[in-house]
């Protein structure tokens, strides 16, 4: 009798069927694309026909998508991870660690020792799905991108952290010129880095280890990238794509099944009805007709000619997913415009739609040119457009032609989505999606390809859905979970395409805008971008409002046609936009070379263009660009830096003391240099941040969701280890230095207490001694007595109370003097601002904040637009304690409440807070609000960055440029680029 061993995941099907003695006698493995049981019923009816004489067979179901299905039919099933086990004991008895990746899922098996099972859970990252995604955006199949990579010269800093998101840190790249053999390569190392760094959970991987799932079967340089980031040389068997199927199969009870009568049963399957819906989007086709009347759509692509030598002004916005670029005759009327996928590389498509431009009205003078979006800054350096401008100010200027009263702006593009309240006539606050695009047009796209549907006709489906399925808002794997979920329990793909549009908008005004009342967005809305080209997004949003909104005719070109009113506004005497003549002999070449420039070493894009021009990508400050000689406003972030510098590794008559420089070190080295050093204790610093430190420690994090500032400590602690550094210093301090600005005055639990983690994560063996005393330093009166018992009961010194007592005493001074250092060139720093009428970024964060491979040169950025930069600890001594809603009780955040009460009562217009959130910082889901809160009762402008392990910094740029630009419309100035 046969077994079949049936693998249902999460994007495919796969079967083997093993004879009486395990041998494999057939298999196959397709996509299922969420049919499920269908696919499953067709597969095995393809086995009867092969076996025709066997008339029972014993069968076992196993996947992540195979659960519903077994229980509903009294399959035996069995959790794909004993399956897997099962197959690996027969078939390579001796492994101890599998590592399998499939569409949707990833995890790792530890066979050997305690046996232990990690899977991704909050991400569909790192996945087969990731993988299929990124390729698309790339515009090359899989195979080609395997192929790419295997040719790759560098690795840029890529996150697989969400399925749909990281390709605002991939589309910079291209836009930027990256080649796609370096992307490629990027990708997969994102991947490896994600699984090892998210699933290992400090654990190390190590001996024989198996790689099986989709991905690591037919991507062999996935596989390298693997063994790399490992240093070994894994496995990937025969068979590999079917070990689950295999294993299921082995562990189908004795129980037979008649052939015929379970595929009766498949055939006759149904699911129930039972499903949380919501209201239909339109009831009757009268209903949508007279939808499609108030909302007429146009062409997004305009066809004009003319011989007459008309005035044209240009607008290209270089998009996250799409390219747009239109011309306007002097009255502001789109003559010539184009709607296109970027397909990863702008500028051919930039010069191919001024080539038609051209041909078109062979006649014309251009008078202006702008470009905006994610490429902005290559695409006018590559064709000598005349402007470059925020997409901000480019969308609102568009929609003002459409309504001249509009109060609020919302546009939803591929993956990202922006927002604009609009009070007097000025940008009042801004609005855009941090770390997930699951309510973008992207998100949409994915899940039509998944079914098998182009975008147009999924969302053509959805309009008359009699019961769309309601699906909140959440990210995709929870979706991908609710949708399979969904299609169980019988919803129709037409009910499925309309939920998923009314998700996006729930998305946008519930994650995104975070309204808490409907009235608050206003009575003249536009709505715009890509996404809104969809009458089932449309539609939901105004369903969802309670009243009607604007979609431009031309909503999916909005950004381009701002930037080329924009360009028309301000024109300049003549326009250096490149003409026929210059296009025909232009050329773009792409180098890559890491700069020596200064400490950071970024990996500099260099786009060579045929005249002698230049762009440079990928620099987090200007000495790429302007050499040396770059100017920069004064900068707080600079000044602590320096302080730092004066607190070396040093040598002293006993042991030297390992610290970690991270977290809190930031701010207390002052005090633990001057301490250990005072008592006659060499010191080495572990040094700066970078990335090559974070991979070296990544295996040890056992939580992928600690903020990236708690994850870098590992590497730290490996460096210092490798020095050879016997002995590491790193106390828990429950309770911060207490500064009479809060109800307490506690440090947040990972700055407290990772030493603890740190000290779990030591290798087994390690004669390093790891000291992570409880201590009180904000109790200068009984520290010294406590720090004191510390020292004996770990050193044979003797140390007297005389020179603890001294020592201890030098260190609190030289720390208030640090302190005092900073707040008086805070104070200088802001009055040369006043006084000078400059503009001032109070750049808020953690002290930790500070480090360069956290912030990314972000704060460079901000000194190079123009503006002045303090921090939050260089204001607070000017004000009292901040009245809040919430229970003040943490050191770092209560200062984060007094630099934006500064702000609202200093009376200096010209000050702006942008506040650093580190990913998987739980504590700023409270402090964010709050910030927000406290600046607008005082009308002003918020700004929030979520920064992690990755450098590209294209999102963050359009979020300051923003700020600046809304922040000077605000006090009457003309927009500005």
């Amino acid at each position: 009798m046969i077994r079949i061993g049936l693998d249902v995941g999460s994007t495919t099907l796969k079967s083997v069927v093993l004879n009486e003695d395990g041998e494999i006698l057939y298999q196959q493995y397709e996509r299922h694309f969420s049919q499920i049981t269908s696919k499953v019923n067709e597969m095995l009816s393809e086995i009867r026909k092969l076996f025709p004489e066997e008339e029972s067979v014993r069968l076992c179901i196993s996947g992540s998508a195979g659960m519903g299905l077994a229980q509903d039919l009294n399959i035996p099933f069995a959790q794909e991870v004993y399956a897997t086990r099962e197959a690996v004991n027969m078939l390579l008895p001796g492994t101890d660690v599998v590592i399998e990746l499939g569409g949707e899922d990833a995890k790792i098996l530890f066979l050997s020792g305690s046996m232990d099972v990690c899977m991704n859970g909050s991400c569909a990252g790192g996945t087969g799905a990731f993988i299929d995604q990124m390729a698309t955006l790339l515009g090359i199949s899989q195979d080609e991108m395997n192929a790419l990579a295997a040719s790759h010269k560098k690795v840029y800093s890529i996150a697989s952290r969400c399925g749909v998101f990281a390709k605002s840190d991939i589309q910079p790249l291209l836009n930027q010129g990256a080649t796609k053999e370096d992307v490629s390569a990027s990708i997969f190392a994102a991947v490896a880095n994600q699984t090892i760094a998210g699933l290992a959970h400090g654990r190390q991987i190590k001996g024989n280890v198996v790689y099986l799932g989709g991905p690591l079967t037919f991507f062999s340089q996935l596989r390298e990238t693997f063994d790399n980031a490992l240093s070994l040389q894994g496995t990937c068997p025969e068979h590999s794509l079917y070990f689950v199927s295999y294993g299921a199969a082995l562990l189908s009870q004795d129980r037979n099944f008649h052939f015929d009568t379970l595929l009766k049963a498949l055939a006759a399957y149904k699911s129930s009805d039972n499903y949380a819906s919501c209201q239909p989007l339109f009831e009757t086709r009268e209903e949508y007709e007279r939808f499609t009347e108030k909302h007429p759509k146009r062409s997004q692509e305009i066809t004009t000619t003319s011989q007459e030598p008309v005035g044209l002004s240009v607008g290209i916005d270089a998009g996250s997913t799409t390219l747009k670029a239109a011309a306007i005759n002097e009255q502001g009327e789109v003559v010539f415009s184009r709607y296109m996928s970027n397909a990863g590389n702008p500028v051919p498509l930039v010069k191919g739609f001024l080539e038609q431009l051209y041909e078109a009205f062979p006649n014309a003078r251009i008078l202006s040119s702008a470009t905006t979006g994610y490429g902005e800054e290559i695409i006018k350096n590559a064709f000598h457009a005349d402007f470059g401008v925020v997409e901000t100010i480019a969308h609102y200027t568009a929609a003002k032609r459409y309504d001249p009263d509009v109060d609020f702006i919302i546009d939803i593009g591929g993956q990202d989505i922006k927002c604009f309240q609009i009070r007097n006539q000025a940008i009042d606050n801004i609005f855009l999606n941090e770390a997930c695009s699951s309510g973008c047009g992207s998100f949409l796209q994915t899940f039509a390809g998944a079914l098998g549907y182009s975008i147009d006709e999924f969302a053509r489906r959805g309009l008359f859905a009699n019961r769309p399925v309601d699906l909140g808002s959440r990210c995709t794997v929870f979706m991908n979970s609710s949708v399979k979920q969904a299609q169980k329990d019988g919803a129709t793909i037409e009910n499925i395409a309309a939920g998923l549009s009314i998700s996006v908008v729930k998305n946008a005004l519930y994650k995104v805008i975070r309204i808490k009342d409907k009235d608050s967005i206003g009575s003249h809305v536009i709505v715009q971008g890509g996404t809104f080209l969809n009458d089932t997004v449309l539609r939901a949003f105004e369903q969802e409002l309670g009243h009607e909104v604007i979609r431009p005719e031309l909503s999916g070109l909005m950004g381009a046609y701002g930037a080329a009113l924009y360009a028309l506004e301000h024109k300049k005497e003549a326009s250096t936009l490149l003409g026929k003549e210059a296009l025909e002999k232009f050329t773009h070449k792409v180098t890559a070379v890491t700069c020596q420039g200064c400490t950071n070493h970024c990996r500099l894009t260099i786009n060579t263009f045929a005249d002698g021009g230049r762009f440079i990508g990928g620099n987090q400050c200007d000495r790429p660009v302007q050499g040396s000689n770059a100017k920069k406003m004064p900068s707080m972030y600079e000044f602590k830096k320096d302080l730092l510098e004066s607190y070396p590794s040093v040598s002293g008559k006993y042991e030297t003391i390992g610290l970690l420089m991270g977290l809190n070190t930031y701010e207390l080295l002052p005090f633990w240099h001057t301490l250990f050093t005072e008592l006659g204790f060499g010191i080495e610093l572990s040094g700066k941040s970078g990335k090559k430190m974070y991979h070296d420690g990544q295996n040890t994090i056992p939580s992928d969701t600690v903020c990236y500032p708690a994850k870098l400590m590992h590497g730290h602690l490996k460096l210092l280890i490798d020095r050879g550094i016997d002995t590491i210093f790193y106390p828990c301090l429950s309770y911060n230095f207490d500064e009479d600005k809060a109800d307490n005055h506690y440090n947040c639990p990972v700055v407290a207490y990772y030493p603890e983690v740190l000290n779990n994560s030591l290798p087994e063996g390690s004669d390093v001694r790891f000291l992570h005393p409880y201590l009180g330093i904000h109790r200068p009166k009984d520290f010294a007595k406590h720090f004191r018992q510390f020292l004996n009961d770990t050193f044979d010194h003797g140390f007297s109370k005389k020179e603890v007592n001294a020592a201890v005493d030098h260190a609190y001074e030289h720390y208030r003097q640090h302190l005092e250092k900073i707040r008086s060139e805070g104070d200088r720093l802001y009055a040369y601002g006043v006084e000078n009428g400059l503009p001032i970024i109070v750049l808020c964060g953690r002290p930790y904040h500070l480090d360069e491979e956290i912030n990314h040169g972000i704060d460079k950025f901000i000194t190079q637009e123009g503006a002045i930069l303090l921090s939050e600890d260089s204001l607070g001594h000017h004000t009292h304690k901040a009245d809040t809603d919430v229970l003040n009780q943490w050191t770092y955040h209560a200062r984060l409440y007094s630099a934006a009460d500064f702000i609202n009562s200093c009376g200096y217009d010209k000050i702006d807070l942008v506040q650093l959130v580190s990913f998987g910082c739980g504590l700023d889901a409270i402090t964010t609000d709050e910030v927000r809160a406290i600046l607008e009762e005082n009308g002003k402008i918020y700004t929030q960055i979520k920064i992690d392990e990755i450098t590209n910094l294209g999102a963050v740029k359009i979020r300051l440029r923003s700020l600046f630009a809304a922040a000077q419309e605000k006090r009457g100035k003309k927009h500005v680029g």
